[in-house]
């Protein structure tokens, strides 16, 4: 009878006797330990198989190590430069903060989304472009309106005493020298934000850009009201008679005057150029003007 000898050195040897028993008849198994350990041995291998991971694996291989890569290579240029060795404490502390920061609050995930939408980005058509655009300026002008109309307030008032009769005196001044100095760009951001919206609608079709005119024209008017107010403000005590007040009522009712005409008017071409514009879903427009059914039409 021909005898067979196979021998293992492992610590997988369980899981190939299960295929050596499938190939020949075993007889017999005899296990020889010679300054062995099964769990070191174990140990080894998983360490290895963690090594090699983190030596080829890019996502583990910038932590694992560029950052120590990193920190060598910095103490070895700050070796050569006479005296800057003192600062490698330093420059390890703001290295792993920035790493951990980084890591912490998701940095470097926003940078890759920001760059793939960046690479898929496809830009929006004109007329939306044009009015985003003109949304920005209009914010623009009205930031920059509010900044006229404080440093308007600061150049013409006097400072106030500290006390509360003194802020309460000199408010009138401060409200009417502030409106003074930011209704005039206020109303152009406030236009061109009204004029960009207008175009985009008027490419699609909407309705809405008749609003958009009509509001338009309510808010240059506006710049009026304000301005009447403001002179107010600067003339306490006034009564009914005088000028000023005179202007503020005028200003208020021809505002209101414009308003009620232009919306007549948009009603008017509204309805003269309705087949200009798209109906909406359900099948009504933006003055309330609903439109029949073919069906309802027909009787």
């Amino acid at each position: 009878m021909q005898t067979k000898l196979f021998w293992s050195d492992g610590y997988s040897d369980e899981a190939v006797l299960p295929l050596v028993e499938s190939r020949v008849p075993v007889s017999s198994v005899r296990r020889i330990v010679i300054k062995h350990s099964e769990s070191i041995e174990e140990t080894a291998a998983l360490f290895s198989r963690y090594l090699r991971l983190i030596w080829e694996n890019p996502r583990y291989a910038r932590l694992a190590l560029g950052i120590p890569g990193l920190l060598f290579f910095l103490f070895g240029v700050l070796s050569i430069i006479p005296g800057a060795v003192n600062y490698y404490l330093i420059s390890i502390v703001l290295i792993l903060g920035g790493v951990l920061l980084v890591k912490g609050f998701g940095v470097d995930r926003g940078a890759r989304n920001l760059y793939k939408w960046a690479r898929e980005y496809s830009p929006p058509p004109l007329p939306m472009q044009i009015s985003n655009y003109s949304i920005v300026a209009g914010i623009l002008c009205i930031a920059v309106s509010a900044y006229l109309g404080a440093s308007s307030a600061s150049a013409n008032v006097a400072p106030p005493t500290p006390d509360l009769g003194g802020w309460i005196s000199v408010l009138p001044s401060v409200a009417a020298f502030f409106i003074k100095g930011f209704m005039d760009l206020l109303v152009v951001g406030i236009g061109i934000v009204l004029f960009g919206g207008s175009i985009r609608l008027y490419f699609e079709r909407d309705p809405r850009l008749l609003r958009n005119i009509a509001l338009v024209v309510s808010v240059v008017w506006f710049r009026w009201i304000l301005d009447a107010t403001a002179n107010i403000l600067l003339k306490p005590g006034i009564g009914f008679d005088d000028d000023v007040f005179s202007a503020l009522v005028f200003t208020i009712v021809v505002g209101i005057l414009i308003g009620i005409a232009s919306v007549l008017l948009v009603i008017i071409i509204h309805r003269s150029t309705k087949d200009f514009f798209k109906k909406s879903e359900e099948d009504i427009d933006e003055f309330g003007e609903t439109s029949l059914a073919p069906s309802e039409k027909q009787q």
